[in-house]
């Protein structure tokens, strides 16, 4: 039982958690630029380059016994790519645009919270002490 605890203290850890939560996320973030890049992006790249259709470009190598040839599809890895810098300048927008709104404003000072009733009230006796001395 004490391992059950122990597991059960460490899958309910605040970071444990967050991180399974970014990555259920993350993976559907993934699918819908993937969804972006194959109906929106990649068509429009073909229409530019004379309707290309990038996955199915692709290198002969040669033909196996049976008569299929063996390809090498670097359409599909363009693709990949691309669909790679299109998730990579997203996560870098959306972080650019946390850190902005997590720094401090330049020029506008805080004030410090004023100090804690106890803390006050020990200052106090502090400096009664002081001056029976």
């Amino acid at each position: 039982m004490r391992v059950i605890n122990e597991f059960k203290a460490f899958a309910m850890r605040g970071s444990v958690v967050d991180l399974a939560v970014g990555v259920v996320i993350g993976a559907a973030f993934g699918r819908i630029v993937s969804a972006l890049v194959d109906t929106i992006v990649m068509p429009v790249l073909g229409m530019v380059t004379s309707g290309q259709n990038f996955s199915d470009l692709s290198l002969t190598l040669g033909h196996t016994l049976s008569g299929a040839p063996v390809l090498v599809k670097y359409g599909i890895f363009i693709q990949s790519v691309v669909d790679f810098l299109l998730v990579a300048l997203v996560v870098f927008m959306a972080l650019k645009a946390l850190n902005r709104l997590l720094t401090p404003v330049p020029g506008v000072a805080v004030a410090p919270p004023p100090p804690a009733r106890a803390e006050v009230l020990l200052e106090e006796i502090r400096d009664l002490l002081k001056s029976r001395v």
